[in-house]
């Protein structure tokens, strides 16, 4: 629709004033005050991913896994034990260890409730990054909780057994954020 055509028509001088009968002015009119033109432009919104944030967020989780990969590395040499990936996984899923005290605090608190690896920065993190992937579409919702559980279906079975009790957390949390997220996208605004 053409703005300056509607100004135009709008304030263009549109009637006459031939005389006076009873005091009221008598208008003809030779033109309409407006004309309504229909859009022919159409306008589509397509959803893409943020690049910027996926990126973001993938170099933020890959420097904080190694610093995490550090710390566990560190407290198995400091135990004279050198592992593969899966005899890691067993060793840790043993608990037959021992983790010095700087260890132990520092995994205390990377896994607190305000922690980096705590449930909320964890599940906000993978909302974000869902979301991002998604370009906010809610129309790509479910398929992201469905890639959630995959990933998370992977890890347990990497894991050789049921996860801790923090990844279930940040699991059922995870879920919860991304369900909001989509049904509240998806009601109509009013």
């Amino acid at each position: 629709m053409n703005v300056n055509g509607i100004t135009a028509a709008a304030y263009a001088p549109t009637a006459k004033t031939t005389g006076k009968t009873s005091g009221a002015s008598q208008k003809s009119s030779s033109a309409p005050a407006a004309v309504y033109e229909k859009s022919t432009e159409v306008t589509t919104t397509t959803a893409k991913s943020d690049t910027a944030v996926v990126e973001s967020l993938k170099a933020e989780a890959e420097k904080r896994t190694s610093q995490l990969r550090s710390l566990v590395e560190k407290m198995m040499l400091s135990q004279g034990k050198a592992f593969d990936s899966d005899a890691m996984w067993n060793f840790l899923r043993s608990g037959e260890y021992t983790v010095d005290e700087a260890t132990a605090n520092q995994a205390k608190a990377d896994i607190a409730e305000d922690g980096y690896w705590g449930v909320e920065q964890t599940s906000d993190r993978l909302v974000s990054f869902a979301k991002a992937l998604a370009g906010s579409d809610p129309a790509k919702a479910e398929n992201m909780i469905n890639a959630v559980k995959t990933g998370y279906e992977q890890a347990t079975k990497a894991w050789g057994g049921e996860l801790p009790e923090i990844c279930q957390k940040t699991l059922d949390a995870t879920l919860k954020k991304m369900d909001e997220w989509k049904t509240s996208t998806a009601e109509p605004a009013k």
